[in-house]
């Protein structure tokens, strides 16, 4: 099957959509993945796909236990490309024009306790440590903002962190004097590390002893460390939700946390409402039940 038409799509999101390299990497396997199944299939041109090896497709997913989440996303990078496809006139016919995304059932996600979040700073972290916690907990940054942080990116004397998230778009958040006096120490530590490694003009502000950039997977294994202090099972992202939540349940207006936490959407941001809900009534029974 010819893949030119998956590249120049694929270069289509990357230059006019801005997709991030993780995002058009998801759609590179999804739609691989697929292309690999007509190929079984005996279907030599992807003008030949019909809706039939769509729904075997997804059937098969779900026959080899792919989780809900996965299925969306393959059903979602199915319905762009062939939606490109024919927007180009490179096919007459869309397959997935009336494939239904299925929904998923909304989970409220986990949030930690203020107690929680000291007693993982009361520990002894270094000073790069310290700092990543303050920086996904106190600016609700997405792991792959906070790796790809930049010198340039950080004010110190404001206290503002320009960070681009999905699809490269910009958004300034601020950040407190503990995420100040963190930065401050950890940049000496950098000043050693580039000076050790013979780093020259190297603006990546988070970087391990050998001069390298720290991975997603790096702050990854720490913060599941880290939750083994507390007994939780928490990952970067838990330290984003505990940030919206608790700066809901302090009275934030919903905007600004969808604008500090980069949501295009209103309705994403809206799901924290349900924690801080939940939360109340939880306060409210633990004082009244014996009242």
């Amino acid at each position: 099957m010819d893949i030119q038409y998956l590249s120049e799509y694929l270069e289509y999101l990357e230059v006019e959509k801005g997709l991030a390299q993780n995002t058009l990497e998801a759609y590179r396997r999804d739609l691989t993945s697929f292309l690999d199944f007509c190929k079984l299939r005996k279907v030599s041109d992807i003008a030949d796909i019909e809706r039939t090896d769509l729904n075997s497709f997804i059937l098969k997913l779900r026959e080899d236990n792919y989780n809900p989440t996965s299925v969306m996303r393959k059903i979602a990078s199915l319905r762009g490309f062939f939606k490109w496809f024919c927007a180009n006139e490179y096919g007459t016919k869309n397959p997935a024009q009336t494939l239904e995304q299925p929904k998923l059932p909304k989970h409220l996600p986990k949030v930690m306790t203020i107690e929680e979040l000291n007693q993982i700073l009361n520990t002894n972290l270094t000073e790069e440590e310290t700092l990543i916690v303050e920086l996904l907990y106190g600016c609700g940054l997405r792991v792959s903002e906070l790796v790809n942080l930049q010198l340039n990116n950080i004010d110190i004397k404001s206290k503002y962190i320009q960070c681009f998230g999905k699809g490269s778009k910009e958004r300034i958040v601020p950040f407190g004097e503990k995420a100040k006096a963190a930065l401050k120490k950890y940049l000496k530590v950098r000043d050693l590390i580039i000076l050790k490694n013979k780093l020259v003009d190297n603006k990546i502000l988070f970087l391990k002893d050998d001069g390298k950039q720290i991975t997603r997977q790096d702050v990854y294994n720490f913060i599941k460390k880290q939750g083994e202090k507390i007994h939780k099972h928490i990952s970067p992202h838990t330290l984003r939700h505990s940030f919206a939540t608790h700066l809901l349940e302090n009275g934030a207006d919903l905007r600004v946390v969808q604008e500090l936490l980069g949501h295009s959407d209103v309705s994403t941001t809206q799901l924290y409402t349900h924690i801080t809900k939940k939360r109340l009534k939880e306060v409210y029974f633990a004082i009244n039940k014996n009242s």
